[in-house]
Formats: C-alpha cells, sequence, structure tokens
C-alpha cells in the first residue's frame, strides 16, 4: 500500500475516510474510486504523484470502507449529486481550494460535476471515459443492443432479486464484475482481494441500489440535492483544463470518450489506452498519473 497514513473527516452528513500521501502545501491531487472498488485502485499511482512532490488524497466514497453516515435516519443515497456534494464538502472540510481531480466510474463522475459547476475548487480534470455526468432526462432512451448486454448488472440491482443478490452474494459478484469489466488484466481476481472488505461497509448495498435505481428514475433522490440535481440536468460544460483517459478494453460497452469532445471548452487532451480495461489507474497506474502530473505543472 502506497498511501502513508489515513485520516478521517467529518462533514455534514459523513465522516469520511481517506488516506493519504505527500506533504501538505505541495500541489494537492483529489483520487476518486468508482464502484465496486476503492482506495486500493490508486495505491500505485499514490507513490509516483507523490515522489513527483504532490500531496495525493483518496477518500473512501459514501457506501464504502470505513466512511460512515452520521445518522442513522440519511438517506442512503447513490444519485450522481450526493456524491458530488461529498466532494465538495471533503474539500470545505480539510480547506482544499482547489486541487487536480482524478477518478474513474463513480468517482469520475463527481469529479465531472464538481470541474462544471465549481471550477474555481479545480486546478485540472483527470477522467475516464470522458464527461461522465448522466442525463437523467433521457435515461430511459435504449442504447446499442451490444452495450445494453453488458449493462446486464444495472438491470438485475432494479429488482429485489438482484438487491438480494448483492447483499449475499457480494463478493463473488463484484469480482466477476472486476474481471468481465476488465477482460486483459490477469491480475483482477488478486487485486479484488486487497478491495472486497470495503464492499463489506453496512451501507454499501443501500447506496448501491439506489444509485442504480436513481438514474433509471425508479427511485426518488434525497431532496436535500434536488438543488444540485437541477445544476446538473443542464449538463454544463466543462471549462477546467482536462486530460481525457479511453479504456481501449473496456468490458462496459458505450460510446467512444471522444463523442464528448464538445462537453469541454477549456484546454482539452484526449488520451487512448489501447488493451486497458475499465479501472484504469489499477490497470496502468503510470499512464493515470502521468496524465494528473501533466496538469500539476500547467
Amino acid at each position: 500500500m502506497a498511501f502513508s497514513s489515513s485520516g478521517r473527516v467529518a462533514t455534514e452528513v459523513l465522516d469520511i475516510a481517506y488516506e493519504f500521501a505527500g506533504e501538505p502545501g505541495a500541489g494537492t491531487v483529489i483520487l476518486l474510486h468508482g464502484f465496486p472498488y476503492d482506495v486500493r485502485a490508486f495505491d500505485d499511482v499514490a507513490a509516483r504523484l507523490a515522489d513527483r512532490g504532490a500531496h495525493v488524497l483518496a477518500p473512501y466514497l459514501r457506501g464504502f470502507g470505513p466512511t460512515r453516515f452520521r445518522d442513522a435516519a440519511t438517506p442512503r443515497s447513490g444519485q450522481q449529486a450526493a456524491l458530488a456534494q461529498d466532494l465538495v464538502d471533503f474539500m470545505d472540510a480539510l480547506d482544499i481550494g482547489s486541487a487536480v481531480l482524478a477518478g474513474y466510474d463513480w468517482g469520475g463522475r463527481a469529479a465531472c460535476i464538481t470541474a462544471a459547476l465549481r471550477p474555481e475548487r479545480v486546478r485540472g480534470l483527470v477522467t475516464v471515459d470522458g464527461y461522465n455526468v448522466q442525463d437523467l432526462a433521457h435515461a430511459a432512451e435504449p442504447a446499442a443492443p451490444a452495450w445494453e448486454s453488458t449493462y446486464w448488472y444495472q438491470y438485475y440491482f432494479h429488482s429485489e432479486r438482484g438487491r438480494l443478490g448483492l447483499e449475499r452474494n457480494r463478493d463473488d459478484l463484484c469480482e466477476l464484475l472486476w474481471r468481465s469489466w476488465s477482460p486483459t488484466w490477469a491480475g483482477a481476481s488478486e487485486a479484488f482481494a486487497a478491495s472486497s472488505a470495503s464492499l463489506h461497509n453496512p451501507d454499501f448495498v443501500d447506496v448501491v441500489i439506489h444509485s442504480y435505481r436513481h438514474r433509471f428514475g425508479l427511485a426518488e433522490g434525497d431532496p436535500r440535492y434536488q438543488g444540485l440535481e437541477d445544476l446538473i440536468a443542464a449538463l454544463p460544460p466543462i471549462t477546467v483544463p482536462t486530460v481525457v483517459l479511453e479504456s481501449g478494453a473496456d468490458g462496459v460497452a458505450g460510446p467512444s470518450a471522444a463523442d464528448d469532445r464538445d462537453c469541454f471548452t477549456g484546454p482539452y487532451e484526449h488520451r487512448l489506452l489501447p488493451g486497458v480495461g475499465h479501472n484504469v489507474p489499477q490497470e496502468t497506474p503510470e499512464a493515470f498519473a502521468d496524465a494528473v502530473a501533466s496538469l500539476l505543472t500547467r
């Protein structure tokens, strides 16, 4: 594990656990994991960035690892606005004025939304697979059948059978997702073992199920985030310097990240990563770290 220390910080909603490396006062980087991963995805990335003088922080998202809700009555929402607000709250609690944000999957979504709506807080953005913001108004529009077939787990989670499957078989199910989403990565199963404990957070199932139901209009959001959801619904452009990383062998199908080019109106670079699957920072930490470092020097 390349992070040198761990900590906790309280926000209005969460006690957020995080790991960090490097010295405060240097260029700050916040690394944001996705589902069903955790901060172990960034061990090698953090080491490379700390060696380059960066102060690197990686929070556990709500429902993952040691992060906990502060109030039992708080809805266990997994909606995109909640993830984005958690990120801003995390930065506020640690008095981080601005940082380079880098993430993928759920974490990439939080980073993209924050970059779009709070650009003064974002020095630069690394996002895997482009403009990672859900267009909820068009969530019912079908995608190409070949793409839809890779989304089976999302439809599974829409049912109570899927909820029970995630609850009872979470390690087997999530390891299957790791392997199928990263089909060229021989080390997926071994790496999963180091992250599986984070999926046994007591709120994991509720947060995950809500996320995959809310994005399809099958569950109401937490009212505290409705104002932010309204802003996200406009699909605002991202103006901050951005590096888009595109997985060349992602087992979750979809359009090319290059198709999102018009969503980025600031300095922009697109980097294709041939043979790399969904878990970009863990499969190719050197490429991920290089993308982040390129923004620290701007």
